[in-house]
Parts: C-alpha cells; sequence; structure tokens
C-alpha cells in the first residue's frame, strides 16, 4: 500500500548511508569539541583537514546551539543530527511539542480513544512527531523531502523510538493509499504543519496558501483518523479559521512561550453541529479554558479566588471615572492588569471579567483595573501610582509628580515605559509632547477610560 508511494519506508535504526560518510569519526569528533565555539569565528579560521566535513560541522554546531534553548532534550542527544537552518528556525519548541502531546492525551481520553496509530503527515525535523509517537504503539512520519526523512530515520534511532516509521511521500497522496483500505479509521490522530511559505520563500498566513491545503484536505483527514491536530500560523485569525472547517473544529488552542503568541491549534472531530468547541489559551504556565458560548464556566489553572459579577464590563464594580480612579490610586488601592499573548489571541476579555474581580478600562483598550492585586492575574501586573489626562493642567501635574519621584531616586532625565491601547497618540508622538526617554521603573499606559476619555496612567510594576 504505501510502499508504492514512498521511497523509503523504514522503522528508525541505524545510520543511513547518505549521512555515514558526513558525519565521519573526525567530523563528529571536530563538531563535540567546538560545540560552544562562534560559529562565525569557525568558519574563518578553523584550520580545514581533508577529512572533516566543514560545512556539515558548522551546521550542527550551529544546530546544537539553537537546540540547548529550544529542544533541550534533544541537545542532551549528542548523536542527534541537525537540518538546515531553516529547518530549524521553523521547527516547534520542546515546550509547544509538550503543549501537543498533552492535548492529544485529553482529546482521545475524551472521547474514549486507546492511542494506538499515529500520523504526522508533515514530518519536517520531526520534533512534534517524536513528542507526539511516544502516546502510541505505531507512528508514522510522513515528508516528501529526502533529506529530512534521512535526517528523522537517524534520530528516531538515536531517541529510541522505535515505533516511528519513515516515509518519503506527499501528504495528499498517502492520505489517499490509507483512505483507499477499508471502512475502519486508520489512525486515531493525524497531525499536520502546512508550510508557511509561498514558492518564493515569502511568508503566507492564509489556510488556503498553505502547503498542503488542509481545508481541501479535510473530508479525507477525518475518514482516516478519529482526531486531527493541525498547526497554523499564529498571525491567523481563529474565528475565521473555525468557520472555514465548517463546524469540524473541537479544539482551539492558542500557545504563547515568554508571551509572545508562538502557535494556533485546531483540533478536528466528526461531531454534531449543536457540539462545543474549547478554547485553550497557553501561556508558559499559566492556562485559561472554557466554552464558546459557555464563558461563565470558564476556569483559570491556580484561580480559586473570588469571581466578577458575571456582567460584562462590571466585574469589580468600579465606577470609570477619571476622579474616581485618581481617589483610588492616592490611596494605593488601585492595580492595572495587561492580560498575557494568548488571551489578547483569544479575545477573551469579557471572561476574565466574569472570572476575577477586575474591570475592562474602555471597550477596545485591553487593559483591566482593580482595587487589589491578583498575584494569578494571567498577565503583567501593575500598581497605579496616579493618573489623569491630556489636558495641559492635568499634564503639567502628572509630570511634575513625575519628575520629583523620580528626582528623589537620583534621576536627571524623565523615563518611563510607554505603551498605548486604543490612543489617538503612537509611542513615538506621545514620548516626544512629554519629553520622556525610554526605561526605568514607570510604567505609562495611554488610553481610553469608557467610550471617551483619553487618560494616562503612571504605574510601577506590582510587588
Amino acid at each position: 500500500m504505501v510502499d508504492a508511494l514512498t521511497h523509503t519506508h523504514t522503522h528508525a535504526g541505524a545510520m543511513p548511508d547518505e549521512l555515514s560518510g558526513m558525519a565521519s569519526a573526525a567530523t563528529r569528533e571536530f563538531v563535540d569539541q567546538h560545540r560552544g565555539d562562534d560559529v562565525r569565528e569557525l568558519a574563518l579560521h578553523a584550520k580545514r583537514t581533508d577529512d572533516v566535513d566543514m560545512p556539515f560541522a558548522l551546521n550542527q554546531i550551529a544546530g546544537w546551539q539553537t537546540a540547548r534553548t529550544k529542544l533541550p532534550e534533544w541537545a542532551a542527544h549528542h548523536e542527534i543530527i541537525y537540518p538546515p537552518h531553516l529547518s530549524m528556525e521553523q521547527c516547534s519548541s520542546q515546550f509547544t511539542a509538550h503543549v501537543k502531546m498533552r492535548l492529544a492525551q485529553r482529546v482521545l481520553q475524551e472521547a474514549g480513544i486507546q492511542p494506538q496509530r499515529f500520523a504526522d503527515l508533515t514530518g519536517g525535523f520531526g520534533v512534534d512527531c517524536s513528542y507526539l509517537a511516544r502516546l502510541f504503539t505505531d507512528a508514522d512520519y510522513v515528508e516528501q523531502q529526502p533529506h529530512l526523512c534521512t535526517i528523522a530515520q537517524h534520530n528516531y534511532a538515536a531517541l529510541a523510538l522505535t515505533q516511528v516509521h519513515v516515509h518519503q511521500a506527499d501528504a495528499r497522496k498517502y492520505l489517499e493509499s490509507i483512505n483507499g483500505e477499508g471502512t475502519a479509521k486508520p489512525y486515531d490522530l493525524i497531525y499536520l504543519d502546512p508550510a508557511r511559505r509561498d514558492g518564493h520563500g515569502a511568508r503566507t498566513v492564509a489556510i488556503e496558501d498553505c502547503t498542503p491545503n488542509v481545508l481541501e484536505m479535510k473530508d479525507g483527514l477525518l475518514r482516516a483518523a478519529h482526531a486531527v491536530m493541525i498547526k497554523l500560523s499564529p498571525m491567523l485569525d481563529w474565528r475565521q479559521a473555525v468557520e472555514q472547517f465548517e463546524g469540524s473544529v473541537s479544539h482551539v488552542v492558542i500557545v504563547s512561550a515568554g508571551n509572545e503568541c508562538k502557535e494556533l491549534l485546531l483540533v478536528l472531530q466528526e461531531r454534531d453541529d449543536a457540539a462545543d468547541c474549547t478554547m485553550l489559551a497557553i501561556n508558559d504556565d499559566q492556562q485559561l479554558e472554557y466554552v464558546l458560548g459557555h464563558e461563565s464556566q470558564a476556569r483559570l489553572n491556580g484561580w480559586n479566588g473570588e469571581p466578577g459579577n458575571g456582567e460584562s464590563s462590571a466585574g469589580s464594580g468600579l465606577q470609570l471615572t477619571v476622579e474616581a480612579l485618581e481617589e483610588l490610586a492616592e490611596r494605593g488601592e488601585l492595580y492595572m492588569y495587561e492580560p498575557n499573548a494568548s488571551i489578547m489571541k483569544a479575545g477573551a476579555f469579557d471572561v476574565l471579567e466574569q472570572l476575577m474581580p477586575v474591570t475592562q478600562v474602555g471597550p477596545h483598550s485591553h487593559l483591566f483595573v482593580g482595587t487589589q492585586l491578583i498575584d494569578q492575574f494571567p498577565g503583567r501586573k501593575f500598581q497605579v501610582t496616579s493618573l489623569g489626562t491630556m489636558n495641559k493642567q492635568s499634564l503639567k501635574t502628572q509630570l511634575q509628580r513625575l519628575r520629583e519621584r523620580q528626582q528623589g531616586e537620583g534621576r536627571k532625565t524623565l523615563q518611563a515605559n510607554v505603551a498605548v491601547r486604543n490612543f489617538p497618540l503612537t509611542v513615538q508622538q506621545l514620548r516626544k509632547k512629554l519629553k520622556l526617554s525610554d526605561g526605568g521603573s514607570d510604567y505609562l499606559f495611554a488610553t481610553t477610560l469608557g467610550r471617551d476619555t483619553h487618560t494616562l496612567f503612571w504605574c510601577r510594576k506590582a510587588a
């Protein structure tokens, strides 16, 4: 069946012939000796010898240095062979691969399926496959580029993933072949990470512009597996993506690391039109979870505190006027909260307001205020030291307060970290208007309070 389509169909085993020449004993020794060295310096000054494949060695050293932070579990295995730079740049990190593994466990458990067979139809460097395959007794890695298949075959042996079979094949043709075998679903889970670059190497975002086009493959994928996990561009509008898959999406997962949105994952399953769709907004160890349409039942890991009052724009019951908030700030009782990147991407602002005693500053500001410090808030936390409007007298008072405080701390020029949210000026324009240099321990959030009051919130990070 598959052999007719694939040029290689192997278990992970010994080093393939294509790599054995490049990874000679002398080359491997050079790599081991220079792992921590500057690659550019090595390229310029390292002594050339006939028995060391220098381009290969330099690529391995650069790959290992990337993997040391991105894939520490892989970097611990010195037998791993790394691909060219672009594949290393595009591959998943250890953190995001672990997220996928936990997601797969959850989805199959919810469906009552014992994990047995898995396929990654866009294998690439093979990081995601290496983690997902651990859940299954049998796994197929499918990749159309022969050099990546060769690397994967070697690396899976180094990682002792003997259940993985490597296939050089086109994802579409492979899918067509397995769907022609019978009525039973051949896989419990299929994973795809469509290439997000066009024929000229430029980045693409839209699902239909990626390769393969998973929208066209949807029906075949759902015939072949109980669940399908798809990695998409973090720039994509997840609501539009859900609509494009026409009721098949059971889980939407937004994954951020270090408050930077890294991945958008969708899980597809055969389901009723009225079935629920679960949202997971993950940033490092923070996870907000809710069912679309049932946001009042949202859960945040580590949060068992006081809920909001369940009504949008009224989470903490604060009076959103400059005067009322200024009075709280003067008493040291006003805090500002900025949600993490995954919650921003999810647009889960009303969800947070229902879950916690916080209030949105304005309809499009994506900032919250509250009268208590919430350590578990999923994002950045600040204490508001003062606030005011953009009128001339208010600005004069605000800057005088800032100047007095910073001069008392020994600073000669006014400094602040400036951010604007739903505000008519850019960061650069506001910084110029207020004569502020960048940096320091003060934070200025310029936003719109309520629907039309342009307001400056002066803050410091909450302890």
